[in-house]
């Protein structure tokens, strides 16, 4: 038989392991919820942080000039950090993470370097993401040609470049590639560009009512810069706003190349596409002439024969002889 006692003890234990069990779910659950409670905290967190430094940026942009490209890699940094604080604040709440962490930062073994290398690529991207926004050698807002592609420069992350392309294609580059690409900046220091229209004219044409309708075609257009205003981007200018050049002779036209300045690299295309009609359409009134392509062409059977009539021919010769 069970005495007394011996029931009083069963049941302590009984109820000391269920308050134990129950301690260590309560404490796993609170784990969870404090997991929970901080990666919502660090994304409203860091949206609000964006949303700030937005705010005051635009606040800044209007009684003064901000640099677009300072200013994003500050706003990317700084919600990057906001990440990070919070990836520290769980690593801290769990004794084996901080156990862990502290082994890979503070070790040089085999997992160091693991991660090291893993982390290879993306280490570039950020150090180059910081050179890009320190050298600058572009800015957001600039116009570049890159990989044969033409755009603008919309965000400096501190991982790629976003280029929005003319035909509005967005080009994500890597900023450890870009920074190694040669690139053209249509932007930067001088906005101006001297833009190219060739046209080609028949030998029989006239070339200096060529020439003179082209120049007075590129200076009509609105888009296009006067020698004035040449001048008062660069005092040293001493050429002419529009002229034409004859850049070739070809196997069935005179190559005409017409020059104009242009203010700015965004609608050079569209500008030139226009002077050209409006010459084309000058030309058809001036009677100056653009040529088509001649070719002769010689059809085997005419060959066979042509050597026939002349073999014969040749026969009949030395038989006269």
């Amino acid at each position: 038989m069970v005495g007394p006692m011996e029931n009083t003890s069963n049941i302590s234990t009984a109820v000391l392991s269920d308050t134990s069990w129950n301690f260590w779910n309560s404490l796993h659950v609170l784990d969870a919820l404090f997991v929970i409670f901080v990666i919502v905290l660090t994304i409203v967190a860091s949206k609000f942080v964006d949303r700030l430094i937005q705010h005051q940026f635009e606040a800044a942009s209007r009684k003064m000039v901000v640099d677009e490209t300072a200013y994003r890699m500050i706003r990317h940094t700084t919600v990057a950090f906001v990440y990070v604080f919070g990836l520290f604040l769980i690593i801290m709440r769990f004794p084996t993470l901080q156990n862990l962490s502290f082994a890979i930062l503070a070790g040089a073994g085999f997992l160091g370097i693991v991660v090291g290398l893993a982390a290879q690529s993306t280490m570039s991207n950020i150090i180059s993401g910081v050179s890009l926004a320190i050298f600058r050698p572009f800015r957001v807002g600039d116009r570049v040609n890159v990989r044969n592609d033409y755009g603008k420069i919309t965000d400096i992350t501190l991982r790629h470049t976003v280029v929005k392309t003319w035909d509005n294609r967005r080009l994500i580059i890597p900023n450890h590639v870009i920074s190694d690409e040669a690139i053209i900046n249509w932007t930067i220091e001088d906005p101006t560009v001297c833009w190219p229209i060739e046209i080609g004219i028949s030998y029989d044409s006239d070339i200096d009512l060529a020439r003179k309708i082209m120049v007075e075609e590129g200076r009509k257009h609105n888009d296009t810069i006067t020698f004035s205003e040449l001048r008062a981007y660069d005092e040293k200018f001493s050429d002419d706003d529009v002229y034409v050049l004859l850049t070739g002779l070809g196997d069935f036209s005179v190559n005409l190349t017409l020059y104009v300045w242009v203010r700015d690299r965004s609608f050079a295309y569209g500008t030139g596409c226009e002077i050209r009609e409006a010459i084309k359409k000058r030309f058809d009134k001036e009677g100056i002439e653009i040529p088509f392509p001649y070719r002769t062409l010689v059809y085997k059977k005419d060959l066979i024969a042509e050597h026939e009539n002349s073999y014969i021919g040749q026969k009949e010769g030395k038989e006269d002889f």
